[in-house]
């Protein structure tokens, strides 16, 4: 019974523990790095979210079923008449004639109610687990779709420019065409790469409009309400220890701990079906009162007592087929384990080595290729005026400066993105050095 005792009190503890330190995480601040405005986004989705909100519902609901599962069913009391003559009916026709009452109690043998009431906290800590990893899923899905609408504004604003830039480019061969220096084509050509670019304005609206509706949907706003896209982000200059972050992905990953909750219930199942070999125990008291008999005779009451158990007559079809069918379970959570343990640091190098790569080509472009080619894009230009270069190479070089421009913003919001799915992962955000 202390033994008992002491660990319910663990397991209380532990409970607590969990609550307190799952409501730090959330109050501490993202649960993944952001920018503030996309911080505030989360922080309203993390709010706002439906099923978020039935999940922490579930949670709970599990959290509050623990003692349940680890008490006493409820005492039953009984009424009742035995050796009751059927000639007359009458109370005081046999000595052995009683009116009852009863009180009867099941008590399960022993270390059955804790071992219950730790499988009971063990889903309910499943659930919490499930519950930080769609937290982590949906800030990471904002996030990304958060950056994908930045690459697009910017894309807006690299299409505007180029559409500024041929329509200038227009004027001075229209005009180079009316003095006679310049030829037609030229004409034509700049008019078709300005229709190509209100094309391409046309299905970039589209794309922002659709990725503004993704995050208003996934903040469960009544209304459509505009999005503002990152801006004025800059190289994060990540530093990421690999090997680290493997054994944190081991630690923290929510849907790792979500499966090792599954190993330790179907371990505490195991001992629970075990417990089942031993006959759980009916403890009957009853008070039974009788009448003066048709002497006249004053008959004492009675006082009965008895326990009943139940015998495992069956226990080829039933505790050793349950017993059977607990450690089958217990087998199917370790292999989801160790297959999810072992997938994890190979997501992990993965997305380690697509930030490394994607940071060198950002800085391939900004550093080096942008300056390359805005020096060609002026050189060109120079050449075009004094007609020493054609025209298309002339604006081939105008456009080919922006494009790269606006790949090297791409690879900027690719970082960001990988690096949400990294920290989805990781159960966490990572540090900028």
């Amino acid at each position: 019974m202390k033994a008992h005792l002491i660990s319910l009190m663990v397991l209380l503890i532990g409970a607590c523990c969990l609550v307190v330190a799952t409501k730090a995480a959330v109050q501490a601040g993202p649960i993944i790095w952001a920018p503030p405005d996309l911080a505030e986004l989360i922080e309203e989705a993390l709010a706002e979210n439906k099923e978020l909100q039935s999940l922490e519902a579930k949670v709970e609901s599990l959290k509050e079923e623990i003692s349940f599962a680890g008490s006493l069913d409820d005492p039953r009391l009984g009424i009742g008449v035995i050796n009751l003559p059927t000639d007359s009916f009458s109370f005081d026709q046999e000595a052995m004639t009683q009116k009852m009452i009863f009180i009867a109690q099941k008590v399960p043998w022993f270390g059955k109610l804790s071992l219950k009431e730790q499988s009971q906290a063990l889903i309910a800590g499943s659930e919490q687990a499930v519950l930080e990893a769609r937290r982590l899923e949906l800030a990471r899905e904002i996030a990304t779709t958060y950056y994908e609408l930045g690459f697009i504004e910017t894309s807006f604003e690299i299409n505007r420019r180029l559409t500024e830039m041929v329509s200038q480019i227009i004027k001075v061969a229209e005009t180079r065409y009316a003095s006679g220096s310049g030829l037609q084509q030229d004409v034509l050509r700049a008019q078709v790469e300005l229709s190509k670019l209100l094309d391409e304005k046309i299905i970039l609206r589209k794309k922002r409009r659709v990725l503004e509706d993704r995050i208003n949907e996934l903040l469960n706003r009544e209304s459509f309400i505009q999005v503002a896209p990152p801006k004025n982000l800059s190289d994060p200059k990540l530093t990421l220890d690999v090997e680290a972050l493997k054994a944190r992905s081991l630690r923290k990953n929510p849907w790792l701990r979500v499966r090792q909750f599954k190993v330790d219930r179907a371990a505490v199942e195991i001992n629970l079906a075990r417990k089942d070999y031993w006959p759980d125990m009916d403890f009957i008291v009853a008070y039974g009162q009788r009448d003066e008999d048709f002497t006249g005779r004053d008959l004492p009451d009675l006082f009965s007592a008895s326990v009943v158990v139940n015998i495992p007559l069956w226990q080829k079809n039933r505790q050793d087929k349950n017993l059977e069918a607990k450690r089958k379970n217990y087998q199917a959570a370790t292999k989801s384990y160790e297959n999810l343990a072992k997938s994890l640091p190979y997501r992990i190098d993965a997305l380690a080595t697509d930030i490394r790569d994607t940071q060198e080509n950002y800085r391939l472009f900004s550093d080096a290729l942008m300056i390359q080619a805005e020096q060609l894009a002026r050189s060109a230009l120079s050449a075009y005026v004094v007609n020493k270069v054609e025209f298309n190479t002339m604006i081939n070089a105008q456009m080919r400066l922006l494009r790269f421009e606006l790949k090297s913003k791409q690879y900027l919001f690719n970082i960001y993105q990988k690096r949400a799915e990294l920290e989805e992962v990781l159960g966490g955000p990572l540090i900028s050095e």
